[in-house]
């Protein structure tokens, strides 16, 4: 049985994120997520944040751990997607893209480490993707960040690996969402036909190995990036 923990899953008001803190409700942990919109699973509590300001997200824990006590477990999982060819992609798309999902992730670890070191206990998973390896077109800023976040884990590992803390990596590949769905049957076809297991990934089985990563038992795993991702970036 793991120990039932306070968790904080950003971007949590949808997809994958929402996916997450549902899964770590259902494993009867304590789940907060932060959201610019919308709201979390039932059973969640969900604040407001923007993960591009410090302010807000020092606001966002002063108000969870009130409520639910030090972050103990955090899902660095918000990100934005601001797709276009290099030639193309200005400034703004290059930067935006990774202060939301890379500055974003360490703005949230940052003020997670706190609590963390006094506990001598602590869990950080980042949220990245197979792009961050494998590359894709059109998507320099996003790849960049998401590449970002492995050296993020890894430095962070070295630091505060003594104390009782681990951070890890989460690599998804295509996972079955609106975004997938909406796709015209033929290019769901195209990138079936690349990925070894044949289909795109649940929400679900992200979300498992993220609670698998943070449970009792991975507590000697950290600076890993696991990939799920049905075997489409095999040595990437």
């Amino acid at each position: 049985m793991t120990t039932a923990r306070t968790v904080l899953v950003t971007g949590g008001n949808r997809g994958i994120g929402f996916a997450i803190a549902e899964e770590f409700l259902a494993q009867g942990h304590r789940v907060a997520v932060t959201s610019r919109s919308g709201h979390g699973p039932a059973g969640s509590l969900t604040v407001r944040a923007d993960v591009t300001d410090a302010a807000s997200i020092d606001a966002a824990y002063t108000e969870i751990e009130a409520t639910y006590g030090p972050v103990e477990v955090v899902v660095a999982n918000a990100g934005i997607t601001r797709d276009t060819l290099l030639m193309r992609m200005s400034d703004d798309d290059f930067t935006s893209v990774i202060d939301t999902n890379l500055n974003g992730a360490f703005r949230v670890v940052k003020r997670a480490s706190k609590g963390m070191l006094k506990a001598r206990f602590g869990r950080i998973v980042l949220i990245s993707s197979v792009v961050g390896l494998y590359g894709s077109p059109g998507q320099v800023n996003y790849s960049a960040s998401k590449s970002g976040l492995i050296g993020l884990a890894r430095s962070i590992t070295r630091e505060l690996g003594a104390r009782g803390i681990t951070a890890n990596v989460i690599a998804p590949g295509f996972i079955e969402t609106d975004m997938t769905a909406a796709l015209p049957e033929k290019q769901q076809a195209d990138y079936k036909r690349n990925i070894p297991a044949g289909r795109f990934a649940t929400p679900l089985e992200v979300a498992r190995a993220v609670t698998w990563l943070a449970s009792d038992d991975a507590g000697y795993i950290s600076g890993a990036v696991i990939p799920v991702d049905g075997g489409l970036g095999m040595g990437h």
